[in-house]
C-alpha cells in the first residue's frame, strides 16, 4: 500500500485535545486522526450504500 504525506496546521488547543483523546486510547495522534478519518469515510460510504439499496428496492 502506497502512502502519502498530509501536513496540517492547527492551533495548540486542538492539538492538545487530539493528543489527549489519542492517549486515552493508547494511540499516537497520527493513528488517532487516520482512524477517525477512516471511520468517517466508512460511515459515509455505508450510508450511501444503504440509500442506494433502499432506492433499488423501492423503500424510499
Amino acid at each position: 500500500m502506497a502512502t502519502s504525506v498530509l501536513s496540517l496546521r492547527m492551533d495548540e488547543e486542538l492539538l492538545e485535545r487530539l493528543r489527549h483523546r489519542a492517549a486515552v486510547r493508547g494511540m499516537s495522534v497520527q493513528d488517532y486522526v487516520i482512524r477517525t478519518l477512516t471511520r468517517d469515510d466508512f460511515d459515509e460510504r455505508f450510508r450511501t450504500a444503504v440509500e442506494e439499496t433502499e432506492k433499488l428496492h423501492g423503500f424510499t
